[in-house]
């Protein structure tokens, strides 16, 4: 089993700034792929961005391409999202997801409001 418990969300105006953090604990594999997705209201989930756990290999979605960077720790338990020039269209709550040996984990997502 893995636990993923993310943190950063926020209010925040447009064109600012946050920074998504995912904390993974449990059984983690050296094989597998992290990432971010986000759900606004009526819409279905939709992917942000992953990250390999081997090599790093990164893929984002147009959306947020030169916006947002996904990045993780050393020990590859901590997920990161770096999101700049946020807009009111990425107003979302935003979830962490990790898929490693054939299971899909996901986290309880954390609200991000972009809005003057």
């Amino acid at each position: 089993q893995v636990q993923l418990v993310e943190s950063g969300g926020g209010l925040v105006q447009p064109g600012g700034s946050l920074r998504l953090s995912c904390a993974a604990s449990g059984s983690i594999s050296r094989i597998g792929v992290m990432g971010w997705y986000r759900q606004a209201p009526g819409k279905q989930r939709e992917l942000v961005a992953t990250i390999t756990s081997l090599s790093g290999w990164t893929n984002y979605a147009d959306s947020v391409k030169g916006r947002f960077t996904i990045a993780r720790d050393n020990a590859k338990t901590t997920l990161y999202l770096q999101m700049n020039k946020l807009q009111p269209e990425d107003t979302a709550v935003y979830y962490c997801n990790m898929a490693q040996m054939g299971q899909n984990y996901w986290g309880q997502g954390t609200q991000v409001t972009v809005s003057s």
